[in-house]
C-alpha cells in the first residue's frame, strides 16, 4: 500500500506509470466534486491526479485534450483514455464493487456510453459551475496530485 506521503514513483521519462493518473478538467465543479468522491471511494490510494490545466497534463498529454478540455483523461500503464472509457478505467483501478460497475457499463455499446458523456461534458459548467482557480488539495492530500 502507498501511504499518502509516499512521492510517485517515475520512470525515466518522467512518467508516473505505477498508478492511474486521472487528468481532470481543474475549474470544473462536476469535475472537482468527482475527484472529491474518488479519493473518499480510493482508500488504497490507486489513483493520482492532475489538472488539465497543469504542468504534468502539459508534458504528458496530446495538446487536443488540454485545449479541447471536453474530456477526463485516464492514463493508465501509458496510454491515455479519454470520455465514458476514462471513466470505466477509473472504476476498474478502483476494485471491488467499482470494478463490477464498470464492467457493467462496458457493456453498454460504446456510441451510447460516449453520446452521455458528452451531454454531460457539454452542460458541466452550467449544470455544476465553474470556479476561478483549479482545485487545491486539502491537508494529507499532497502526494496524490500532481502539478
Amino acid at each position: 500500500m502507498v501511504t499518502a506521503t509516499a512521492p510517485a514513483k517515475t520512470d525515466a521519462t518522467g512518467n508516473h506509470n505505477d498508478r492511474p493518473i486521472v487528468y481532470f478538467d481543474g475549474v470544473c465543479g462536476f469535475c472537482n466534486a468527482a475527484v472529491n468522491v474518488l479519493l473518499d471511494i480510493d482508500k488504497k490510494e490507486r489513483l493520482l491526479f492532475a489538472p488539465l490545466q497543469g504542468e504534468t497534463a502539459q508534458a504528458h498529454l496530446p495538446k487536443e485534450d488540454i485545449l479541447q478540455m471536453n474530456s477526463l483523461v485516464v492514463s493508465v500503464d501509458g496510454k491515455n483514455y479519454r470520455h465514458s472509457a476514462a471513466t470505466i478505467r477509473i472504476l476498474w483501478a478502483l476494485g471491488g464493487f467499482c470494478s463490477v460497475l464498470g464492467s457493467l457499463l462496458w457493456l453498454i455499446p460504446l456510441p451510447i456510453r460516449n453520446a452521455a458523456y458528452r451531454l454531460v461534458a457539454r452542460n458541466r459548467y452550467r449544470f455544476f459551475g465553474k470556479r476561478d482557480a483549479c482545485r487545491m488539495p486539502r491537508p494529507g492530500e499532497q502526494a496524490r496530485f500532481l502539478p
